[in-house]
């Protein structure tokens, strides 16, 4: 029987696990490519040992682009089931992966119940959960606890985690010196900056990165290298402080992969269009190839309660780039812990950013979608096109809260239907727009 400690491990050793299998029957590629890119690190399939009822995806080269729902109890609101009702919206759309960014008291029952019933992919961010867990002030927490709470989610079975290691003394200079304008966006990177300035030490997670590895290779956690310094404004964008941090980011997916460690690095939050493409390759050729998972990126400052749409213009573009990985954003962003239609708006925005981009890519069946949907267009099948609809049930209420008078229309145009008009003619028959000449109704 093939003994492997990590799915990085078997693909080196040349062993086909059942996750490449699966990844590859899903994307419709031979087995052995998958394999081979997961042995080069240009693929992750993030799958812990724990977490059984995982349906697993693949993450990163020539790949369907895929989505991520955050989610979580926050302290101004503690209702579980309304969390888990979006858990299930999430599922209900067959999204990969669910980030569990609680930050409010002893989450792990919360994680635990969501490990249990999820067959996408579960990521955290251990810092986020490093003060109600160690029930200590930020500047009390030593290098090893932080550890402590790394190995406490690995072992409840969660699949990738976000861990903030390439900002280190470094990174922070450079961005001091930038002067920027919205400073530290990033939650866990705040936290880390806040810590590394009240005790004077290098970032726990940077300068013990070979115990972060070994803890994480136990349990086949794929590492996700946080962003801390992304930029939190079109201001912000390309600057020294992320580009300084995305350079040590490199460096510590290399140290990673020697370990058999699975990886992910994190991308921009806030950008212009002009710029997206070009900081996708830049992040390519720094970080080895490895598979890019963007936060938005939003492509403007200007947008509150409808963020979804700022980054589902910016992830599109990035995915079409080379980004492999979406972080949905909800309408809801920036203002306040979104609710159950918020996170269907950014769920639904988010994987059409990510669709048109596997379009745009010519990626194997991404067509096979939209050629179906257009068929049922072509032949006015309304219940073809709900059932091709990305969100059937909006399609469907869309439709019927206004019905047409008139069979095989919809209420905007009637019987001037270009699509009626054009099959008719095509189909040797007369227009005849006036009711009592026409006999179709």
């Amino acid at each position: 029987m093939a003994v492997y400690q990590t799915q990085m491990d078997a693909a080196k050793q040349g062993i086909l696990t059942p996750e490449m299998e699966i990844v590859a029957q899903e994307e419709h590629l031979d087995p052995d490519l998958i394999r081979q890119r997961v042995a080069k690190g240009t693929v992750c399939i993030p799958a812990n040992i724990g977490h059984k009822c995982l349906h697993p995806a693949g993450i990163g080269e020539g790949l369907r682009t895929k989505i991520n729902v955050n989610l979580g109890i926050s302290g101004d609101c503690r209702d579980y089931s309304a969390e888990f009702e979006k858990v299930r919206l999430a599922l209900d759309f067959h999204c990969e992966a669910i980030m569990d960014l609680s930050n409010y008291g002893k989450t792990h029952t919360f994680r635990k119940e969501l490990i249990e019933m999820s067959p996408a992919m579960i990521g955290t961010v251990p810092m986020y959960d490093a003060i109600g867990y160690l029930e200590k002030e930020l500047a009390d927490i030593k290098a090893e606890d932080f550890l402590k709470v790394l190995e406490a989610h690995a072992r409840e079975g969660v699949d990738f985690q976000t861990i903030h290691a390439g900002i280190n003394r470094r990174a922070v200079e450079a961005m001091k010196r930038q002067k920027r304008t919205t400073h530290i966006v990033s939650r866990g990177g705040s936290l880390l900056f806040a810590w590394m300035e009240m005790t004077g030490e290098e970032n726990p997670f940077y300068a013990y990165y070979d115990d972060v590895l070994d803890i994480l290779r136990t349990y086949d956690v794929t590492i996700s290298l946080g962003d801390a310094l992304r930029p939190g404004s079109i201001a912000d964008s390309t600057d020294a402080g992320q580009i300084s941090e995305l350079v040590e980011l490199g460096h510590l997916t290399e140290r990673a992969w020697a370990r058999d460690v699975q990886v992910m690095v994190e991308g921009p939050g806030h950008m212009a269009m002009d710029e997206i493409a070009a900081n996708m390759k830049l992040q390519k050729r720094l970080c080895h190839g490895a598979p890019f998972y963007v936060l938005g990126p939003l492509v403007t400052d200007i947008a509150p309660g409808y963020d979804h749409i700022t980054s589902a213009i910016g992830g599109a573009i990035a995915a079409a780039n080379g980004a492999d990985f979406l972080c949905y954003v909800t309408p809801a962003e920036h203002l306040r812990l979104p609710e159950l239609e918020d996170v269907r708006e950014g769920i639904v925005a988010s994987k059409i950013a990510a669709h048109a981009a596997d379009l745009a890519k010519g990626l194997p069946g991404a067509r096979d979608w939209d050629n179906a949907m257009s068929k049922a267009r072509a032949a006015v099948d309304w219940e073809g096109m709900f059932q091709h609809a990305i969100d059937p049930e909006k399609a469907r209420r869309y439709f019927e809260s206004r019905p047409p008078q008139e069979q095989h229309t919809c209420s905007m145009c009637g019987k001037m239907c270009a699509l009626r008009t054009s099959s008719k003619i095509l189909n040797g028959e007369a227009v005849q727009l006036h009711p009592e000449n026409d006999t179709e109704s």
